[in-house]
């Protein structure tokens, strides 16, 4: 059962992850857009200035957990890559139990009261013409803790069955290599 939680949930972060990637490349465009519009034709929009701010956090909140699937996030170690595989699946389930749980529960706990105060006004930008979903982007700093949750719980049972059970971790660890990846898009 555990297997297919841990599958289920790569899945779903991969699909994820894959989609919100594309938002990076309409970013640079509306960017580019942005500049071309103000120093080419001396004219600008704030809710196009505003929707690259939507992109990026949307970019940001949503990917940070596909990141980490993928081991592609910033790590300062010194001894993690010289130890074992035991010691790694030590070293990541205890930084997941002391960091990681506890810091995205304080943030759902945090950010509840400040979400549904902006859902409840649906919180519009501060400009005339600015976007009117601000309370939309206040949900993602609820919505990345979520993810980062169902992400950690899953790396949490994948390094448990690293040290249980190599066997049952193996195929889970080969699943979400870049080539497999590549493989599903494909499909």
């Amino acid at each position: 059962m555990l297997t297919t939680l841990i599958r289920w949930h790569n899945r779903l972060q991969r699909r994820l992850g894959h989609a919100v990637a594309w938002l990076t490349l309409l970013l640079a465009l509306l960017t580019t857009l942005v500049v071309v519009l103000r120093y080419g034709f001396n004219t600008g929009s704030i809710a196009l200035q505003e929707s690259l701010i939507y992109i990026h956090a949307t970019a940001f909140m949503l990917g940070a957990a596909y990141t980490w699937l993928r081991d592609a996030h910033v790590r300062v170690d010194i001894f993690y890559t010289r130890a074992s595989e035991r010691t790694r699946a030590w070293i990541n389930i205890a930084g997941i139990v002391l960091f990681v749980l506890p810091m995205m529960g304080f943030i759902l706990y945090a950010s509840w009261d400040y979400v549904a105060a902006s859902w409840a006004i649906h919180e519009r930008s501060t400009e005339d013409s600015g976007l009117p979903y601000v309370w939309l982007l206040k949900t993602l700093i609820f919505i990345m803790p979520v993810l980062m949750l169902l992400q950690a719980l899953s790396g949490l049972g994948l390094w448990w069955l690293t040290l249980t059970a190599p066997d049952k971790a193996a195929p889970l660890w080969a699943e979400i290599t870049p080539e497999e990846d590549l493989e599903q898009e494909a499909v």
